[in-house]
This record gives structure tokens, C-alpha cells and sequence, in this order.
């Protein structure tokens, strides 16, 4: 007998349920998009604006703005100056756990995966935080697989205690959670947080993500917002470009975002670009390909639609890719990448497997003479703590 899946779009016991309607423009937008009805005239329209218009950003997502898209990475490089200046932030993910409890079909952490499972202590993180110090970076950001059981909200903050010694840029990506957890985190020394929706299409995501929290699609949605609500200064969007039709879920991210940034001025707002990438184990889904131009035209898009935005290159891209992008629109890269458990202290044992291939494993120092190289200026940090 076939176990019945839970309805993923109701919330389950102990989710916050919040008073927004931001989820309903998102997806109410989302479904009216109609990409095919632009033309070049449009487009014209939209690049000749000195601000853009949500139709704006509409018609820079389409098929019709691809024979523009040179005038775009123009007009991207030329807003990304404006705003940013030469500078290119750098960062590092450090994965601490790679428990899982649910079933992404698309994820190497799924929790039907046969890999090496690992979760490090308290001691080791100190130890991979201070081998990341040593490179000179002053921003990380802190992943864990998606389970409450092995990596809890008291875990994850004493790892956030424990970076806020040696970073002054604390970032999470870990599993949805409600104001007040995020409040919590907030005061251990989390300052921003990243979901990725994967994709805004409810009924594709019902059949991409099976089992665990996950599933349910409204609470990863609204979580933005209660990061916000719970303190947090920024958070970050994205959408896993390649399960779904990718010009409807960037489009879906920009919105979201955008709404967010009307909705809470103080917030600072971030996009991520990731491609669905090669994974263990996995032969369950068919990429719907997104190429390079394509996804420049997605960063460029971002750019000139919401100007003032970080943007964050993944090393899920080739170098070449990740070096020109950083001179036109991207204005934060990471470096010296691992996306397996323990990878930068020698004293850890390397225990647990990654969660994605990556394709730019370049160390701290070779991004940053990258960078140089552009004629650009490399930032470790920004913030200062009074």
C-alpha cells in the first residue's frame, strides 16, 4: 500500500503561519507571466528606462531581449558601478552538517541518498572557522543539511557564536524557521539569510520534493519574511534554475524580492543564480537546460530591475563564466569552496560527502587575484561592528 504524502501546501504542526499576502502576488504574478508576448519594442522600452517597471522586468526576461542581450551587460556593468563601484565581495560557504530529512529528488543530502553522513562539534567548526580566518576572508556563510533532529536551532547558534569571533559577515543557509528562531539566531550573530525556493511553480516542487518539512511549499516561501520580522538584515532569493521553466522562476524571484524590499525598506536584498548541477546518486530528473547566455540575461535582468541588489556568482559556474560576470553584473563571488564536512582544517577528517559538483574550485587567493587581474577591488568586508 502507497503511504499518502502529506498536502504540501498545509502548513504542519509548530510552522508559523504569517498574516502576508506577498506569497499570493509572488505566485498571482508568476501565472499571469506570459514571456511570449513581448517583443523587441519592448525591450527597447525597458533598457531606454532610467528605472524599471515590474513590465520592465518582464520584458528583460523574455525571449525577445535575447538579440539585446550585449546592451544589457552594458547597461547591468554601468548600474553595477554606480552602485558598487569596483568593489566585488568575497566570501565562503562552510557546511558543518549534511543530515537530511527530506526527500529532494534533485539533492545530493536527500535523505535517501546512500552517502557519508557528518555533523561536526563545536570544536571542529572552530577549527574550519579558523582556517578560513587564515585565508584572510571576513564573511561566511554556515549551510546545513535540513534536519531539525541532527543540526537544531541551539546548534546552529552556537556554530553562529562561534563565527562571530572570526567573521564580521555571518550568512545562514539552513532549513526555514519561524520569527522567533530566527530572532534567536539573530542575537547569536546571524546577520543574513538565504532561501533558495528552488522553484515558485507549486505543483512542480509537490512532485520535486516528496518527503520532510520541506514539502511544504507556502512556509518556504514566507520565510524571508520571518527572517525579517525575527531581526535578520538581510536576506537572500533564488530559484534552482533548470527544474522548472526558468524564465517563470526568475521572474517569480525578482518579484518576491521586490515585494519584500517595499515591504521592509531596511532590507538589504540578495539574489542568488545557481544551475541544477551534477548530484550522487541521482537520475530521478531531467534538467531543463539552461545555458550561459540565458543565465546572464537572468543576472543582468536582476540588475537593471533592482539596481542596489547584491548579486551572488556560484561556483557552480565555470571560472571564465565567473570572471567575466563579476565585471558586468555579480557583485559577490565566494572562493576556496567546499561543499563536503570538515574540508578546511587539516586537524578535521574530511567525513562527509558533498551536497553538489563544484566548478570552480579555486583557492581564496587565486579569486582574489582574479579579481585584481579585472581591474576590480577585492573586499573581505564592509561592516563594521560599534
Amino acid at each position: 500500500m502507497t503511504k499518502q504524502r502529506i498536502n504540501h501546501m498545509e502548513y504542519m504542526e509548530g510552522m508559523e503561519v504569517l498574516k502576508s499576502d506577498v506569497m499570493k502576488q509572488v505566485i498571482s504574478n508568476m501565472e499571469t507571466y506570459d514571456y511570449n508576448k513581448y517583443t523587441a519594442s519592448d525591450v527597447i522600452r525597458a533598457l531606454d528606462h532610467d528605472s524599471r517597471t515590474v513590465e520592465d522586468f518582464a520584458a528583460l526576461l523574455a525571449p525577445a531581449a535575447a538579440p539585446f542581450l550585449e546592451r544589457m551587460a552594458q547597461l547591468a556593468q554601468k548600474e553595477t558601478r554606480k552602485r558598487f563601484g569596483n568593489s566585488i565581495y568575497m566570501f565562503t560557504p562552510l557546511y558543518i552538517a549534511n543530515y537530511c530529512e527530506n526527500y529532494c529528488i534533485y539533492c545530493g543530502f536527500n535523505c535517501h541518498n546512500k552517502i557519508r553522513r557528518a555533523r561536526l562539534n563545536p570544536e571542529e567548526i572552530e577549527i574550519e572557522m579558523q582556517a578560513i580566518a587564515k585565508t584572510g576572508l571576513e564573511e561566511v556563510l554556515l549551510l546545513t543539511g535540513e534536519s531539525r533532529k541532527m543540526s537544531d536551532v541551539k546548534y546552529i547558534g552556537e556554530a553562529c557564536k562561534i563565527a562571530h569571533k572570526y567573521f564580521k559577515m555571518v550568512g545562514l543557509e539552513v532549513y526555514p524557521m519561524n520569527t522567533d528562531e530566527y530572532k534567536y539566531l539573530y542575537q547569536c550573530g546571524a546577520d543574513f539569510v538565504t532561501v533558495f525556493q528552488e522553484t515558485y511553480n507549486s505543483d512542480k516542487y509537490e512532485t520535486l520534493h516528496l518527503e520532510g518539512h520541506k514539502r511544504i511549499f507556502p512556509y518556504r516561501l514566507n520565510a524571508q519574511e520571518r527572517a525579517l520580522k525575527g531581526g535578520m538584515r538581510g536576506v537572500g532569493f533564488g530559484a534552482l534554475l533548470g527544474l522548472d521553466d526558468f524564465r517563470k522562476d526568475a521572474f517569480a524571484t525578482g518579484m518576491h524580492a521586490y515585494l519584500l524590499q517595499r515591504k521592509y525598506p531596511h532590507a538589504e536584498i540578495s539574489f542568488s543564480c545557481p544551475r541544477l548541477r551534477p548530484i550522487i546518486n541521482n537520475d530521478k530528473i531531467n534538467p531543463k537546460d539552461v545555458h550561459e547566455p540565458q543565465l546572464l540575461q537572468v543576472i543582468t535582468a536582476y540588475r537593471l530591475f533592482m539596481p542596489s541588489a547584491s548579486i551572488t556568482i556560484s561556483t557552480r559556474e565555470c571560472e571564465r563564466f565567473r570572471d567575466n560576470v563579476i565585471g558586468l553584473a555579480a557583485t559577490k563571488i565566494s572562493a576556496g569552496v567546499s561543499t563536503g564536512i570538515g574540508s578546511h582544517g587539516k586537524e578535521v577528517e574530511d567525513t562527509g560527502d558533498s551536497q553538489f559538483e563544484i566548478s570552480d574550485g579555486r583557492s581564496v587567493e587565486e579569486v582574489h587575484q582574479a579579481i585584481k587581474a579585472k581591474g576590480l577591488q577585492p573586499i573581505m568586508n564592509d561592516y563594521l561592528y560599534v
